[in-house]
């Protein structure tokens, strides 16, 4: 049972922005060729149906083992998209940010959330150029200002400072792996005295609002025994240069 929206979900809010907001968009679409990247493709055609061939108008993919993402991008832009999803790993995408820049493409530029951390991706590629760039949120952003005072995150600060003063806390994976561990304790502690395998999944099958402190305000964690998706909300935000600016209302993947 995954922690953060399956990419399949986080695809679909993609698809669902784009038709909210581009006037006649023409998509490409660039993912890593194994099971992360593959969802993407599947969460946008969930939302586009029939319209699929209206509005994608290329789908490549890169092996995680190529050098570059080089032609790969340039193969979209000549395709005449408008709009691109970009569903790579750091390193990748980092490159097709300086790609894009260096094509002087000005496509909306959609990034996923998997790739999009200011320590590990935004500064390495440059962040100036990825001004505009789209993605989505689901954690507080460690690098965000609005965060500075917000309780949830000083008690994560403190507790990297005490057991893990070595961690970068400008890369959100580190917000993620505290956010998921504080899940799996909540999951224990609904266990009582009953460690059992059994037991175990049976909680973590009933997680009912759960409120985690890393999460932003209005997501809760539901799980059922037919539900194995505890997040499924996200935010849209906007890359300034500096930090992610988050924008709009929380928006739903769609159950399929």
């Amino acid at each position: 049972m995954g922690w953060q929206p399956n990419y399949r979900t986080e695809a679909q809010i993609y698809a669902k922005h784009i038709l909210q907001t581009v006037k006649d968009p023409k998509l490409g679409i660039l993912y890593q060729n194994d099971d992360f990247g593959k969802d993407y493709p599947i969460g946008v055609r969930d939302i586009l149906g029939d319209n699929w061939d209206k509005v994608v108008v290329r789908s490549v993919n890169y092996e995680p083992t190529d050098a570059t993402i080089d032609s790969q991008s340039a193969e979209l832009q000549s395709a005449g998209a408008n709009v691109i999803l970009v569903a790579a790993l750091p390193k990748f995408a980092a490159q097709a940010i300086g790609r894009v820049y260096g094509l002087q493409w000005k496509p909306v530029f959609y990034m996923s959330n998997v790739a999009i951390s200011v320590g590990t991706v935004m500064r390495p590629a440059g962040p100036e150029k990825a001004v505009g760039m789209l993605s989505t949120q689901y954690l507080k952003d460690p690098t965000d200002p609005a965060w500075n005072d917000d309780a949830g995150m000083k008690t994560w600060r403190a507790f990297m400072a005490k057991y893990n003063p070595s961690g970068d806390t400008t890369d959100v994976a580190t917000a993620f792996a505290y956010g998921s561990s504080l899940t799996m304790l909540q999951v224990l502690k609904q266990c009582g005295d009953d460690f059992s395998r059994e037991n175990v999944m049976r909680q973590a099958e009933n997680l009912h609002d759960y409120a985690n402190p890393m999460l932003l305000p209005g997501i809760t964690i539901n799980t059922s025994p037919t539900d194995h998706r505890p997040i499924k909300a996200m935010q849209m935000q906007r890359w300034d240069g500096r930090t992610w600016v988050r924008f709009g209302n929380l928006i739903e993947g769609t159950s399929v």
